[in-house]
């Protein structure tokens, strides 16, 4: 499946790691080029899952019209496919309407698909995927990525081991095809006539942004993340294999049903309050600044982005500016 050519001509993009200030300089750009902002983002889409995913609050989604957000249960399993058809739908509707397309969001995979095509691959075997997934409780994550890494280094190398979603359907692609997920994942960029003018990722001082993601992670829990993620679990529907991988939510389910001590678990089941683990907190942290990494890694290496460098002491306006210029 590809975006049309000459849809995403139309479309601007304002990416960047987690926490460097999308959101704040999205609606101004939005107020200046006339644009509504369509998500770019794999976990927004889930209702209910707010504090973690820093979801455009309810006032910014009145001053600036947003797209796919909180379209899915956290029940439901949503592909790249899916998320490349809605946001075709969204942009003709969009320009429908003599606005622009603005995306904004930090999921790399969602872009490239957006800019390459997708390559959508042999279906869910959800047979192997079990299979693989007791593997990985038996034998552990980072022992599963290194079984990834023999039949595909590539994949292996792009790959975190904590993201057990993605390596375990690597190894799945590869079980059953025979070949490296990374072999036929080689969408090539449109000639440069052709790709769309407006691609920018904001590219902070790491320094920086690291500061800021420990300072959003100590806010997430000081704004009631854990409740948030007891409210998810007491639904009467499991939570899908795509929502448990959120970054935050899988390390505070992997916390409570796994490394809570007993008496904790009695008062998790008893309703009561659960005390924040400074571990938990820090591990979020850890791996939040490691995704941080691989996302300026990620946008760094398409070459239809437009690096926009800031030191962190701009306005969204200054940099809403430098954008423009």
């Amino acid at each position: 499946m590809a975006f049309p050519v000459e849809l995403l001509s139309k479309c601007w993009f304002l990416t960047g790691p987690t926490a460097c200030g999308k959101t704040a300089t999205s609606l101004l750009l939005a107020e200046r080029i006339n644009a509504e902002i369509v998500a770019l983002d794999s976990m927004t889409l889930y209702r209910g899952m707010d504090i973690g995913t820093a979801k455009p609050s309810q006032d910014d989604r009145t001053r600036v019209r947003h797209h796919l957000i909180d379209i899915l249960d956290p029940e439901d399993e949503f592909s790249l496919a899916d998320y490349v058809a809605m946001a075709i739908d969204v942009c003709q509707a969009i320009i429908a309407r003599d606005r622009t397309p603005l995306f904004v969001g930090g999921t790399g995979l969602y872009l490239r698909g957006l800019l390459r095509g997708v390559f959508e691959g042999p279906a869910a075997d959800w047979q192997i995927r079990r299979r693989l997934e007791d593997r990985s409780r038996e034998i552990g994550s980072v022992a599963l990525h290194e079984l990834l890494r023999q039949v595909d280094p590539v994949s292996a190398d792009r790959l975190h081991p904590n993201d057990q979603r993605r390596v375990i359907r690597a190894l799945e692609v590869f079980e059953l095809t025979g070949r490296p997920l990374s072999a036929q994942q080689q969408q090539q960029p449109l000639p440069t006539e052709q790709q769309p003018k407006h691609v920018y990722w904001l590219s902070p001082p790491r320094d920086w942004l690291y500061g800021q993601i420990n300072w959003r992670v100590e806010q997430m829990f000081a704004s009631g993340l854990m409740d948030e993620v007891l409210r998810l679990l007491n639904r009467s529907k499991q939570l899908s294999h795509t929502a448990r991988q959120a970054l935050g939510y899988k390390e505070i389910l992997d916390w409570l049903e796994a490394d809570v001590p007993p008496r904790t678990r009695d008062r998790i089941n008893g309703g009561e309050e659960v005390p924040t683990s400074r571990n938990l907190i820090e591990t979020i942290q850890t791996r939040t600044r490691q995704f941080a990494k691989r996302q300026h890694t990620w946008f760094r290496n398409l070459e239809e982005c437009r690096a926009i460098e800031i030191t962190g002491v701009e306005a969204p306006q200054q940099i809403v500016d430098l954008i423009l210029q």
